[in-house]
C-alpha cells in the first residue's frame, strides 16, 4: 500500500470508535464541561485509564494497566476479538506477595506476561528493589518467578528468548558471603515452569551484568564510590575470561564514563554514548582500541538520552533524545516511516510508537499534544489498517488543557536557561498573573520537558488559575557536559537557586506574572530547593511545599554513605562547613517563608528523619506549626508516590497551601475563579 492510501486510512482512522473497554475516572463526564469548569485538583492523581501497552509477539494479545468500573487492574486484551478482557490483577492485588507495587510488564513468548514489582524494603535491604510475577495467560495463573535465594534486586531482565520462553535475569543472591550481597549473578530462568539455573556468578568488580543478544553474558560493569572509578568487564564470546577494557573516574560527575550499550553483529563493535566533545552523541565502539568513530548520530545542543536495539539486539534501531520534548528517532527505516506518516496527520512531535510484535508488522502508536494526555492507535504496515485502541485518560481524552510551552531566559550572570512554562487556559491573554515554580528533582540528570506525563502537577497547577514555570536550572541533564558541571560548581542551593530567581524575574519583566504573587514547590531535589527558597530568599517567595527534601545535607551524607562515598561526599559543595551553609535545617532562625513539608513515611530514599531534622530546627527557632510551617506525614507513601491516593492528598494539602498564602484569585483581578466542574 502506498503512502497516499496510508494518510487517507490515517484520517479516516480518527473517526473509529475505541475498541477496548475502559471506563471514565470516576465516572465523571469527559465532555464540553472541560472548556468552561476547572477540573478538580484531585483529578489530576488519576492514573492513565489505558497505561503502557505491550503487544505480544504474535499481536494477537496486549496487556496494559487500565481503569475498569472504578479499578485500576492490569489486564490482557485478546486483539482477535475471540475473548473477553481478562482484568487478571488489580493494582492492589499485589499485596498478597508482599508489599509491592506493579513497575512494569513485558512478554516472553506468546502465553506468558512477567511483571515487575518493586517493594521499599525486603529483608535486610532498603530502596527500591523489584521482584518478578510470570502470568500464564492460558492458565490465568500468576506465580513468584526465580524468588529463590533472591536477595536485594531480583527483576533486571537483560535478555529474552521469545521461541524458547526465557529470561535471562541479573538479580542479588543471599547464597553468597556478605561482601557479594550487592553483587548480582545471572540466572537462565524459563518462564513457565519457574524452573532457573545459575550462568554467571558474582564478581566481586561487577554491579551490573549486560548481555548480547543471543543471550550470551559479555559485559559487567561497577562503580567504586570510594575512587570513584567506573570498571568496565568484557569476554568476546561465550566462555572467554572477562577481561577489564575501561577503568576510569568521572572527577566532574557529568556523564564522562564509557560503557558499551549495544553488541553490534559485527564483530568487536558497540554502540555507546558519549560526550567525549560536551554533548552526548552516538558512535561506534571499537572494544579492541576502545577508539570512538565519528558520531552515527546526534542532536546540536542538546544530549541523546539513550539507545534502542531490535528485536536480536544486534543493531541500533532507535535514538532517544529530549529537545523540547521527548522522540525517538528511528534509524529502522520501517519505524521511520510509520513515525513520519503519522505526524503528517497529527503534527511534528506528536507521536510515539510505543509497542510493536516480534515482525514488526502491527505497532502501537500513541499520539498527542504536549497539553493533551493523548490516545492509542494499533497500525498494522502490510494492511494499512488502522483502529483506534483508547484514551490515555478517559477523563481528559482529546482535550487540550493548560498550554505549555519552552522559554529560554538569561540568568543574572549571563547564562542561558530553558524553562517550561504552562499557562492557566481559563485566564488567556491575561497579564501579571500569580507563578508557581515546580523545581524537578536530582538535581544533577533529570530535566522538564513539555507534555502532560505520568506526574502532571504543572497541569493541576495552572488550573488552580497559576502560571507555572519549571527552569532547567544548570545541573539539569540534556544540555551538554559543562551545564550540569556548572552545576557542580558552587551550585547546590547557591547558583542554582539564583537560576530559579531569575526565572520569576524574566517572566516579570515579560508582563507575564507578578513577582509579589510567586510560591515554589517540588519533590525529593524540588523539596530541598522550595525549602531553601523559604529559608534563603524569602522576600521573593510568599510561601513553599516541600516534599520529601534533603534539608540536612551532612547527615544525608552520613546516611547515604554509598551514594557518596568518599571520592563524591563533596560533589554538593566543598566540604562540611559547606554542606551546613546550604542546609535549610541548620539555618532556621531568622525569618521564613511559610512552609508546607510533606513527607511518606515508608520513604528509603530520603527518610523521613530529614523532614523531622527541619521542623525541630524550625520549633527550636521559635516557628509556629500552623503559622509558619505545617507538616504532612503520609503513612503509606514512599519516594515514588506510588499511590494515586497519596499523590491526591498532596495536590489538594498544596492548593490548601497557596490558597492561604498566594491564593489564585484576589480581588483586583479582572477575573474570577471558573466554576468546578462535578463529577456524575
Amino acid at each position: 500500500m502506498d503512502k497516499l492510501s496510508y494518510r487517507r486510512l490515517l484520517i479516516a482512522a480518527a473517526m473509529l470508535a475505541p475498541a477496548l473497554p475502559v471506563t471514565a475516572v470516576n465516572g465523571m463526564a469527559a465532555d464540553t464541561a472541560l472548556a468552561s469548569a476547572r477540573v478538580p485538583t484531585a483529578q489530576f492523581a488519576n492514573r492513565a485509564t489505558l497505561q503502557m501497552p505491550r503487544l505480544s509477539p504474535d499481536a494477537t494479545k496486549m496487556a496494559a494497566k487500565v481503569s475498569h468500573k472504578g479499578v485500576e487492574y492490569l489486564a490482557i486484551f485478546d486483539l482477535t476479538g475471540k475473548a473477553q478482557p481478562d482484568y487478571f490483577l488489580k493494582t492492589e492485588a499485589y499485596k498478597e506477595f508482599g508489599d509491592r507495587r506493579i513497575m512494569n510488564w513485558r512478554w516472553v513468548g506468546n502465553r506468558t506476561l512477567v511483571v515487575t514489582a518493586a517493594s521499599g524494603e525486603i529483608g535486610l535491604f532498603e530502596g527500591e528493589y523489584g521482584r518478578l510475577f510470570s502470568y500464564d495467560v492460558d492458565g490465568k495463573k500468576l506465580a513468584p518467578l526465580a524468588w529463590k535465594d533472591a536477595g536485594g534486586d531480583a527483576s533486571n531482565i537483560i535478555h529474552v528468548d521469545h521461541a524458547k520462553e526465557r529470561i535471562l535475569l541479573s538479580r542479588t543472591s543471599i547464597a553468597y558471603s556478605y561482601e557479594m550481597l550487592s553483587r548480582p549473578e545471572v540466572a537462565d530462568v524459563d518462564v513457565r515452569s519457574g524452573a532457573f539455573n545459575i550462568v554467571q556468578k558474582p564478581n566481586i568488580l561487577v554491579g551490573q551484568w549486560a548481555a548480547d543478544g543471543k543471550g550470551v553474558v559479555r559485559m559487567g560493569v561497577g562503580y567504586d564510590s570510594d575512587s570513584g572509578k567506573t570498571r568496565v568487564l568484557y569476554r568476546a564470546k561465550d566462555g572467554d575470561n572477562l577481561k577489564t577494557i575501561y577503568d576510569k573516574a568521572d572527577p566532574s560527575f557529568s556523564g564522562d564514563s564509557l560503557v558499551p550499550q549495544i553488541f553490534l553483529a559485527e564483530e568487536g563493535k558497540a554502540i555507546v554514548t558519549s560526550n567525549a566533545d560536551g554533548f552526548n552523541k552516538v558512535y561506534k565502539l571499537d572494544l579492541a582500541t576502545m577508539e570512538l568513530g565519528k558520531p552515527l548520530f546526534e542532536i546540536p545542543g542538546y544530549d541523546v538520552g539513550g539507545v534502542g536495539c531490535n528485536h536480536e539486539c544486534d543493531t541500533l534501531e532507535a535514538v532517544y533524545a529530549t529537545t523540547e520534548r521527548s522522540k525517538t528517532y528511528w534509524m529502522d527505516p520501517r519505524f521511520k516511516e510509520v513515525q513520519d506518516i503519522f505526524e503528517k496527520q497529527f503534527g511534528v512531535g506528536n507521536v510515539q510508537i510505543v509497542s510493536s510484535d516480534l515482525a514488526d508488522k502491527t505497532m502501537l502508536v500513541w499520539v498527542g499534544k504536549a497539553n493533551q494526555t493523548g490516545l492509542y492507535y494499533s497500525f498494522h504496515t502490510e494492511t494499512g489498517k488502522v483502529t483506534r485502541i483508547g484514551y490515555s485518560n478517559e477523563l481528559f481524552r482529546d482535550a487540550e488543557m493548560n498550554p505549555t510551552r519552552t522559554v529560554v531566559y538569561t540568568a543574572s550572570d549571563g547564562e542561558k536557561v530553558h524553562a517550561v512554562v504552562t499557562m492557566p487556559r481559563h485566564r488567556a491573554g491575561q497579564k501579571n498573573l500569580p507563578v508557581v515554580m515546580i523545581t524537578h528533582g536530582g538535581p544533577f540528570g533529570p530535566r522538564d520537558e513539555e507534555g502532560f506525563g505520568p506526574f502532571p502537577w504543572h497541569q493541576a497547577i495552572a488550573e488552580l488559575g497559576y502560571v507555572v514555570v519549571q527552569p532547567n536550572f544548570r545541573g539539569s541533564g540534556g544540555y551538554g557536559r559543562e551545564w550540569i558541571k556548572k552545576g557542580r560548581d558552587n551550585g547546590f542551593g547557591l547558583r542554582m537557586q539564583d537560576d530559579l530567581n531569575d526565572a520569576i524575574d524574566y517572566l516579570a519583566a515579560q508582563g507575564i506574572v507578578d513577582p509579589q504573587r510567586a510560591c515554589m514547590m517540588g519533590w525529593s531535589y524540588g523539596g530541598y530547593a522550595s525549602a531553601r527558597a523559604a529559608q534563603r530568599d524569602p522576600a521573593r517567595w510568599r510561601c513553599a511545599i516541600a516534599g520529601a527534601g534533603v534539608y540536612d545535607l551532612g547527615e544525608m551524607r552520613k546516611f547515604d554513605k554509598y551514594y557518596l562515598g568518599r571520592f563524591g561526599s563533596n560533589y554538593l559543595s566543598k566540604g562540611p562547613a559547606d554542606l551546613d551553609a546550604v542546609s535549610p535545617a541548620q539555618n532556621a532562625t531568622g525569618k521564613w517563608s511559610p512552609i508546607l513539608i510533606v513527607h511518606g513515611v515508608e520513604d528509603k530514599r530520603v527518610p523521613i528523619a530529614q523532614a523531622k531534622r527541619l521542623v525541630a530546627a524550625l520549633e527550636r527557632a521559635g516557628k509556629v506549626k500552623g503559622q509558619d510551617y505545617d507538616t504532612l506525614y503520609q503513612p503509606d507513601n514512599t519516594h515514588n508516590l506510588p499511590a494515586p491516593t497519596d499523590e491526591a492528598q498532596f495536590l489538594e494539602a498544596t492548593e490548601k497551601w497557596l490558597d492561604r498564602f498566594n491564593p489564585a484569585y484576589i480581588a483586583s483581578d479582572p477575573d474570577k475563579a471558573p466554576p468546578v466542574m462535578a463529577a456524575k
